[in-house]
């Protein structure tokens, strides 16, 4: 048995869907060892598979979630550097539980665990990882009679071969500006890229050296500024696409030949497209912030579309439930069924590559038919008391005859407009996103809800 520790402090790292915090002050090797413990007993593992990611602290906490788990009397299996889909596609491939060490886009001091169940199911608060969080409080990580082993294998290659078996790219040759952030998609993207060929690319790297402290930009391409220096490349180069990563690789964005951001939005609509043509009549998830064009597009091409709440436990599992082919989120993460319904900034990326070379359109005119709203991308504001303001917004637009649900926060929708606003799990915030037929209509209406929001305040 591990010491007790304070269970208010184990809370503040347990989020939703992973396990998140400073290292050495919150996250260290003692508190991975118990989880690690504590995974093997919660989800009854044999065998679990280990990635991480570039941060300094990652091996050895990786290496001590591995001794945890060991102990308890699971065999582990460490595939070392990795991108968090790379992990997943080991859960998949291997038919194990896994555990990727990874703050993603978060600063140098953080670190993080994401679990996930044999063949990449999620592990989340109501799946596992509230009983890992009190295991791990009480310091219930009793030892196996007979430890497992541990044991390395290399699995990059025999990814990188099963993401282009899923979206083969073929046609006219592409060049293409690839800005890793310096985190893992500078691992995976020059394997992925070689196997496509140079008669087929030309890869143009930016910040594929690993590194931690992120010291060209942060890794979190959803931020405008982030963008910045693949832009310039992408229009000084005269390439075709440009592709950002963040720092896990697990989300992708896109610029096109203009050096303009393409909204995940756009790129959702694009695979579902391209899944629908392959499958006619699938189910395409997205969530409820995802641009009204995916529907739309989905139901013109003969498919289901159906919504979903922001996060990817509620993703995956209305994809289990309905059996959907693809799934999109407006935050940059892509569900493929095929790939074992996780999410895939680099399969993203080669259906994205795959559409550009089979048309001798530039990007930015493939697109054209995909982007028909526009988009206020998302607004937070400082509440305290967020009830009392989604009821003042939920009555002014009630009162106007809009129509209304509460599938996650609220979402308010006109003819040729909508908006959600959700409160923040962790912080006292309003999140607003609005879409309207023209820049008029969106502004409109965003001003009028952050009018709203902002009075109460005053």
């Amino acid at each position: 048995m591990a010491e007790p520790r304070d269970p208010a402090t184990v809370e503040a790292i347990f989020k939703a869907y992973d396990v998140r915090g400073t290292v050495p002050d919150q996250i260290d090797a003692s508190l991975a060892r118990s989880v690690g413990g504590a995974f093997v007993r919660v989800v009854g593992a044999s065998t679990v598979v280990v990635g991480h990611d570039m941060r300094p602290s990652s091996p050895d906490l990786a290496g001590a979630f591995a001794d945890g788990a060991a102990a308890a009397g699971a065999d582990v299996v460490l595939i070392g550097l990795a991108a968090t889909d790379q992990l997943y596609f080991a859960s998949g491939h291997l038919g194990h539980p896994g555990a990727m060490f990874t703050a993603s886009h978060n600063p140098a001091q953080y670190n993080g665990i994401k679990l996930c169940r044999t063949h990449a199911q999620p592990v989340g608060m109501d799946t596992g990882l509230a009983e890992i969080r009190d295991a791990v409080a009480a310091g219930e990580t009793p030892a196996a009679s007979t430890p497992g082993t541990v044991s390395e294998q290399d699995v990059l290659e025999a990814y990188a071969a099963h993401l282009i078996s899923l979206a083969p790219v073929s046609g006219r040759r592409l060049k293409v500006v690839v800005d890793a952030g310096n985190g893992m998609a500078g691992h995976t993207a020059p394997v992925v890229f070689e196997r496509l060929g140079q008669h087929q690319v030309e890869l143009v790297p930016m910040y594929f050296e690993l590194d931690g402290s992120f010291p060209n930009h942060e890794a979190n391409p959803i931020e405008a500024e982030n963008l910045v220096d693949l832009q310039r490349r992408v229009v000084e180069e005269g390439a075709d696409i440009g592709l950002a990563f963040d720092g896990d690789a697990d989300r992708c964005f896109l610029v096109d030949e203009k050096g303009d951001a393409v909204s995940p939005s756009t790129l959702t609509a694009l695979i579902a497209a391209r899944e629908l043509e392959k499958e006619p009549g699938a189910t395409v998830i997205h969530n409820l912030i995802t641009s009204r064009a995916v529907p739309e597009l989905v139901t013109e091409l003969g498919g289901t579309a159906v919504r979903s709440r922001v996060g990817h436990s509620y993703i995956k599992g209305t994809m289990a439930e309905t059996g959907a082919i693809f799934g999109g989120e407006h935050s940059g993460h892509f569900y493929f069924r095929d790939f074992w319904r996780a999410d895939s900034g680099m399969l993203a990326a080669l259906h994205a590559l795959a559409a550009l070379a089979e048309s001798d359109q530039p990007l930015s005119e493939l697109l054209g038919e995909y982007e028909r709203y526009v988009g206020s991308g998302e607004v937070n504001s400082t509440v305290d008391d967020q009830d009392a303001v989604l009821a003042r917004i939920e009555k002014a637009y009630a009162d106007q005859g809009a129509e209304i649900d509460h599938l996650d926060g609220l979402t308010v929708g006109g003819d040729d407009w909508w908006f959600n606003v959700r409160a923040s799990n962790t912080e006292p915030l309003l999140r607003l996103n609005v879409e309207g037929r023209d820049d008029q209509t969106m502004s409109r209406i965003r001003d009028d809800v952050l009018a709203l929001i902002r009075s109460h305040n005053e």
